[in-house]
């Protein structure tokens, strides 16, 4: 099996000219890393077939075990985000009868009529499985290619975060056999600037912990950190060690340095 690596594209023009926040690339990459997934790569592109099959193919030529896409599912003539997945593939794109099914009975429900237009959200590459939908109307759309698995789910951030849990908990084959485990803690008091050079003491030290200081207020006045600490292992046990050992380690050290650690 392939190390648990994932990718994110977020599909939209809406996203690239920066009209919209991308809060969907970071529920999906901060969901995958809690998982114990190493999320390598984030990309955000156009809503145009070519741009997006193109970054898809990019993308699997990479050697990831996992990629997930946001965006283009519905039933406007700019969602073309299955359209793109199936030319990436190089795989036919069809109409899904299990996941026109599902529409049907949506519409049915809300006495809604199922138009032409709506049906567009039932077309995906051949062979891919429609993942359940159970905030909107779109079903995700779920798919191998070799020892990769592809999840494209709707852009909406409710629907995002719908289909992937549905996605994670059902379908997804390949699950990180690695734990994660992140804890954070405020120091006050102490510049970023002074701290730097301890902390990459303590970066060596615990490699391959992951250690990082985020500013949360100006450095010249009442400094304030953020200190994060996050790791993975298969041992849970060992796991929880070595980041409480790494954590009473950094506390010691920004109090030595003067800083009002925040318990």
């Amino acid at each position: 099996m392939l190390e648990s690596i994932a990718e994110v594209i977020t599909i939209g023009n809406e996203v690239v000219s920066g009209r919209t926040v991308n809060t969907n690339a970071s529920l999906v990459a901060r969901r995958l890393t809690s998982m114990g997934f190493l999320v390598r790569r984030i990309t955000a592109v156009r809503d145009d077939v070519e741009e997006i099959s193109a970054s898809i193919r990019e993308a699997l030529t990479r050697g990831i075990s996992l990629l997930i896409t946001t965006g283009g599912l519905g039933p406007t003539y700019d969602d073309v985000t299955a359209e793109a997945l199936a030319k990436a593939l190089g795989l036919p794109l069809e109409l899904n009868q299990e996941a026109l099914k599902q529409l049907v009975e949506k519409y049915k429900r809300s006495g809604v009529e199922l138009t032409e237009a709506r049906k567009k959200m039932a077309l995906m590459p051949r062979g891919a499985v429609p993942v359940e939908n159970n905030t909107g109307v779109a079903p995700g759309i779920y798919v191998t290619y070799s020892q990769t698995e592809i999840l494209a789910t709707p852009g909406v951030p409710s629907e995002v975060e719908s289909v992937l849990e549905v996605f994670l908990t059902k379908y997804l084959k390949g699950k990180p056999s690695k734990k994660y485990m992140e804890v954070s803690f405020k120091v006050r008091g102490v510049m970023e600037s002074a701290a730097a050079p301890h902390v990459a003491a303590l970066v060596k030290k615990y490699f391959p912990i992951y250690i990082k200081t985020h500013p949360r207020n100006r450095e010249m006045n009442l400094p304030v950190l953020e200190v994060q600490i996050a790791s993975s292992d298969e041992d849970q046990n060992r796991l929880a060690e070595k980041v409480e050992q790494c954590e009473r380690d950094l506390k010691e050290l920004f109090r030595s340095l003067g800083g009002q650690v925040e318990e």
